[in-house]
């Protein structure tokens, strides 16, 4: 550092021809040159972070809550449609995930975006609550409707009182006015979205089902359709194929301008999931959701029950998901 980098034997630069006004032009040259290299690199817009450790609420522990603006957000006037997802602490960066691996969320958005698949869109990520994720995650109407040895399966699995529908009111009532009020956002139900995986699914499937005027679109991702261990449920339950049908006629009813994406993997605990799917599938359709259109189902050859799998696949879903009509 500070040391002359000129050769001793190389004469000065005013020795060489070179005037005063030559040096400064010359000067003014090279510094353009670093600023043209240096410039993209300092001014690349990937977005920007924001968390909320504790996001107050009257229904459920003040979730930690993860907001991501996309590029431009902060230069402009612009306003966003927003898409709400589960497991805020795996979808952006691995040292916050409980498995250090994530969803890569915004490189997604970003990547659809440059490509004009979709306009960019405000993510808000929900963080689960930890060992209470499976009893917030689960519709409460599908527990208290299922037949008794279903439903001591499920309480089994959640240790304590379902919170699910005090979940949705949180996202519903108090999550989503915040954000609405403090973003500039569109949001109407066409440009609102909600997803997740694995339980995730079905809580996703739950808020576009009970909340049709506040959700417009939903990403229910290796969705947990067994509801609970597939080793106890069996390889395909009727009592679980007929709640969900239920559910499906009594909740979520005809498609009226949404739309879903559905799908699962072929590997671990995905593995379970096909035979259900099928069932689901064919509900969809006598509901008059139109594949393709309304509703989209997917399997994924080889693919695991894990955040990896589905950042594989997260282009594919956001890109039909979020894409105008």
């Amino acid at each position: 550092m500070g040391r002359d980098v000129t050769p001793p034997s190389a004469p000065p630069l005013q020795e060489r021809g070179l005037d005063c006004g030559t040096l400064i032009r010359l000067a003014l040259l090279l510094l353009g040159l670093t600023l043209a290299t240096a410039t993209p690199a300092l001014a690349q817009d990937n977005g920007r972070f924001v968390e909320i450790a504790a996001m107050p609420s009257a229904n459920i522990a003040p979730p930690h809550v993860t907001i991501w603006l996309p590029p431009g957000y902060d230069g402009g006037k612009r306003r966003y449609g927003v898409l709400y997802m589960h497991d805020g602490q795996n979808l952006f960066d691995p040292s916050l995930s409980a498995f250090k691996k994530v969803w890569g969320v915004d490189g997604s958005i970003r990547r659809l975006v440059a490509a004009k698949r979709i306009a960019p869109v405000i993510v808000v990520g929900i963080w689960n609550p930890g060992v209470d994720r499976y009893r917030q995650y689960l519709p409460k109407a599908l527990h208290d409707a299922a037949s008794p040895r279903l439903r001591a399966e499920l309480d089994r699995l959640a240790g304590g009182p379902i919170l699910s529908d005090a979940y949705l009111r949180f996202i519903v009532e108090e999550l989503k006015p915040s954000i609405d009020r403090d973003y500039r956002t569109l949001p109407g139900r066409d440009y609102t979205a909600i997803a997740g995986s694995s339980m995730g699914g079905l809580i996703s499937l739950a808020a576009i089902a009970q909340y049709p005027r506040v959700f417009g679109r939903a990403a229910l991702i290796s969705t947990h359709w067994p509801l609970g261990d597939p080793a106890n449920v069996g390889p395909f339950s009727p009592d679980v194929a007929a709640l969900g049908r239920t559910y499906l006629d009594t909740r979520l009813g005809a498609p009226a301008g949404r739309r879903i994406w559905s799908d699962h993997g072929t590997a671990t605990l995905d593995a379970a999931y096909g035979p259900y799917q099928e069932a689901i599938d064919a509900d969809f359709a006598r509901l008059g959701w139109k594949r393709g259109h309304d509703y989209e189902s997917r399997v994924y050859p080889g693919a695991a029950h894990e955040e990896l799998s589905w950042a594989a696949r997260l282009d594919e879903v956001l890109g039909w998901l979020l894409a105008g009509r």
